[in-house]
């Protein structure tokens, strides 16, 4: 089973909520074969909380223009790692260092990475 075309769009809207904030290194990971909970992780770096805070607060907006609410947040926007579910996507803000020592993508090496413009 793959990420539906919803899931993958919402994913783009996502990573462009993140971009215009400056984030780095913004994957989409299909993850729908793996996991029951959701389609696909999109996970951005920040270089410091206060950008995680405005990341996560432009993902939050960019969603909600097309419509759709986060379910719940894990962790502050002052944080080092925020997660954000949306249902069909979950996003991960994280930190650089939190990012280079948790290694998200590697974990999930085996799922196929989703194509995102400007990423």
């Amino acid at each position: 089973m793959s990420a539906t075309d919803r899931s993958i769009a919402l994913a783009r809207a996502a990573a462009a909520g993140a971009l215009d904030k400056k984030a780095e290194n913004v994957v989409a990971i299909d993850v729908s074969s793996q996991l029951a909970l959701t389609d696909i992780f999109v996970i951005a770096s920040a270089t410091n909380e206060r950008q995680v805070g405005a990341i996560v607060d432009a993902v939050e907006e960019q969603l909600r223009l097309t419509g759709v609410k986060p379910l719940r947040r894990e962790g502050g926007r002052e944080d080092r790692w925020v997660l954000i579910d949306f249902g069909d996507i979950v996003v991960h803000i994280q930190h650089q260092e939190e990012r280079a020592f948790y290694q998200l993508e590697r974990l999930w090496k085996d799922c196929p990475f989703i194509a995102l413009e400007g990423a």
